[in-house]
C-alpha cells in the first residue's frame, strides 16, 4: 500500500506538472497568436476608415500584446461590493490639497494673459480650466508613458469594450495621419494622453491651436492644452455667468422625500441616482438650504442637491455647469473637486 501510494503521489505529481507548463506558455503563446489573429482584422477596419497605408504599414508590425493593460482594465472599480459609496472627505483632501491649490494658483498667474482669453471666447471660467489641467495632470507634471496604440489594440482585443477601444485606436492612427509623432502617443493605460488627458477621438474632434503655430500640440502647448478644454466644455453645453454649484447647509428636519429624483439617468446611473430632483435656487430657499460662505446663484437657476458625505454635512447645490463637468470625468467626487479645487485656485 505504502509503495503504490508514493508511485500515485509521484504520477499525480508529474501529471500537475506538466498541466502547469500546458496551460503557462502554450496559453501566453495561444494569446498572442490570437492578438495578431486580430490585428490582421484590425488593420483593415482601419485601412477602410480612411487610415492611410503608410501608418498602417508603421504601426501594425510592431504591435504586441500588453496584458498588463487588461490586467488593469479588469482591475477597475465595482467588481467588489458595487453598492458601497465611501465618503467624500478623504478624497477631498487627497485631491483639493494645498499643493495642488498652491499650483494652481501658480498656474493661473502665469496663464492668465491667455485665459482671459479663451474665457472671453468660450464663457468658461479661467479656473475650471485651470482645475481640470490640474486633476488630469497636476498641471502637466504626469501625463502617462504607456504606449496608447499598443494598450488599445490590446484593450480591443480582449473584446469586452472592442468597440470603444478599437474606435479609439483607429483614431490614434489618424492621428499620425495628421502629424501627431508615434512619440507623442503615449498616455494612461487606458488610452488617454496630453495635459487634458483626451481619447484620440476626442483629439480629432476638440483639440485646438491655441498659440497660432497651425498645430494642436496637447503635450507641450499651455495654450493648445487650456483651448482644447475650454473647446471641451463648450462642445458639452457649458453655460456661461453660471456657477458650477456651491456648498450648502441642510436643516436638521429636511425631508428629502419631497425632492427625491424619479428618474433613471441612461448614463452613469450609479452617478445620478445620488442627486435630487430639480428645483429652482427659489424652491431650495423655500425648503430652508442655505450657502455656505458664496452666495447662492439667482433664484430662476435649476439645481439638484447632493450630500456626498450624507445627512449632517456639507451639502451642494449643482447646476447644469455641474453636469458638464460630469462629462469630461463621470464621478462625483471628481466633478466636486475640480469645482472646489477650481474656487480655491481663483481666491
Amino acid at each position: 500500500m505504502g509503495g503504490t501510494s508514493k508511485t500515485a503521489r509521484l504520477r499525480n505529481l508529474v501529471i500537475g506538472v506538466v498541466a502547469m507548463l500546458a496551460g503557462s506558455g502554450p496559453a501566453a503563446a495561444q494569446d498572442d497568436a490570437g492578438f495578431q489573429a486580430y490585428m490582421v482584422a484590425l488593420r483593415q477596419q482601419a485601412l477602410a476608415e480612411g487610415v492611410s497605408t503608410r501608418t498602417v504599414n508603421a504601426v501594425f508590425p510592431g504591435l504586441t500584446l500588453n496584458q498588463r493593460v487588461i490586467d488593469l482594465d479588469r482591475q477597475q472599480p465595482g467588481a467588489a461590493n458595487p453598492s458601497a459609496v465611501p465618503a467624500f472627505a478623504p478624497y477631498r483632501s487627497q485631491h483639493v490639497d494645498a499643493a495642488r491649490i498652491g499650483r494652481g494658483r501658480q498656474t493661473y498667474q502665469a496663464q492668465r494673459y491667455r485665459l482671459q482669453r479663451i474665457e472671453q471666447q468660450t464663457g468658461v471660467p479661467e479656473s475650471i480650466m485651470v482645475a481640470i489641467w490640474g486633476h488630469e495632470t497636476n498641471y502637466g507634471s504626469y501625463t502617462g508613458n504607456f504606449d496608447l496604440l499598443r494598450s488599445l489594440a490590446s484593450l480591443a482585443y480582449e473584446g469586452r469594450r472592442r468597440s470603444l477601444f478599437a474606435g479609439e485606436f483607429i483614431a490614434g492612427l489618424k492621428m499620425l495621419d495628421r502629424g501627431v509623432t508615434r512619440e507623442q502617443l503615449k498616455g494612461s493605460w487606458a488610452g488617454a494622453t496630453g495635459n487634458p488627458q483626451f481619447l484620440p477621438s476626442i483629439y480629432l474632434r476638440l483639440a485646438r491651436d491655441g498659440d497660432g503655430d497651425g498645430r494642436a500640440d496637447i503635450w507641450k502647448s499651455a495654450a493648445d492644452t487650456l483651448a482644447s478644454i475650454g473647446n471641451y466644455f463648450v462642445d458639452a453645453g457649458w453655460r456661461a455667468g453660471q456657477p458650477w454649484g456651491v456648498a450648502v447647509n441642510v436643516p436638521a428636519a429636511f425631508d428629502r422625500s419631497q425632492v427625491r429624483n424619479r428618474l433613471v439617468s441612461p448614463r452613469c446611473p450609479r452617478v445620478f441616482e445620488r442627486h435630487s430632483g430639480w428645483r429652482t435656487i427659489a424652491e431650495w430657499r423655500a425648503l430652508g438650504i442655505t450657502p455656505q460662505g458664496r452666495s447662492l446663484p439667482a433664484d430662476s437657476v435649476m439645481a439638484t442637491l447632493l450630500e456626498p458625505d450624507g445627512q449632517g454635512a456639507t451639502a451642494y447645490l449643482l447646476t447644469s455647469n455641474y453636469r458638464v463637468i460630469l462629462d469630461y470625468n463621470c464621478s462625483n467626487f471628481y466633478a466636486l473637486s475640480v469645482g472646489l479645487l477650481a474656487d480655491a485656485v481663483e481666491r
